[in-house]
């Protein structure tokens, strides 16, 4: 397992302020041995939940241009027919994933093939779960383009997720499973799909980046 890019300036800041935050205090206040035994334990446990939040699991895939690979680690909290007004403007098949903070949240590819579209949105900071986050929260969407399939991919901000990066670009090609992109302590991402599609999941499944299917092209 290794950390993520987006986590090593964080960290290292982090780092540092805590490292001079408890020297302060035993050099100081080394008459309050018990405050600062409890400062130096919360600083060890919060560093670590923090660098646990920056994992970055070394998986495997198997590429399969027929498949739609899960984007993201999290739980399916919606399945439907719905119409996405922003690329397509007409109906697509919807599948949200739900990260919570002790998810992975690098974000991937579930397709490869050519980025036709790109845009990010300010907007909101609704809870991922609201029905209304996918169009009112702060957002990135990407559409990518495999043969005679498109597939569009939003990134979406929660309460507690303020940073949303993406690394896609309009024409360039991309692989099944490559880096999309990162979303800070929280959030969704949902899927846009052709409503033909074969769906391999259900409400309330938990899914794995890079290695779960979340659908297949007829």
């Amino acid at each position: 397992m290794k950390i993520h890019k987006e986590g090593h300036l964080i960290l290292t800041g982090l780092l540092v302020m805590l490292a001079v935050a408890n020297t302060v205090i035993f050099t100081f206040m080394s008459s309050m041995q018990g405050f600062a035994l409890s400062f130096l334990t919360v600083s060890v446990i919060g560093y670590l939940l923090i660098l646990w939040f920056f994992r970055l699991p070394i998986r495997t895939i198997a590429e399969n241009n027929n498949h739609v690979i899960a984007p993201a680690d999290g739980k399916i909290v919606a399945i439907e027919e719905t119409v996405e007004n922003e690329y397509f403007k007409d109906r697509r098949l919807q599948v949200s994933i739900f990260m919570s903070p002790l998810n992975v949240h690098v974000n991937l590819f579930p397709v490869a093939g050519m980025v036709k579209y790109y845009k990010y949105h300010p907007g909101k900071y609704l809870v991922a779960w609201h029905p209304k986050a996918s169009e009112s929260n702060e957002r990135s969407s990407v559409v990518i383009e495999n043969g005679e399939h498109s597939v569009l991919v939003r990134q979406i901000a929660g309460a507690l997720a303020r940073r949303i990066v993406c690394y896609a670009r309009t024409g360039e090609q991309v692989r099944q499973g490559q880096e999309l992109g990162f979303i800070k302590f929280g959030s969704r991402v949902d899927l846009f799909l052709p409503p033909e599609v074969n769906l391999n999941v259900k409400i309330g499944q938990k899914v794995s980046g890079k290695t779960s299917v979340i659908a297949s092209f007829n």
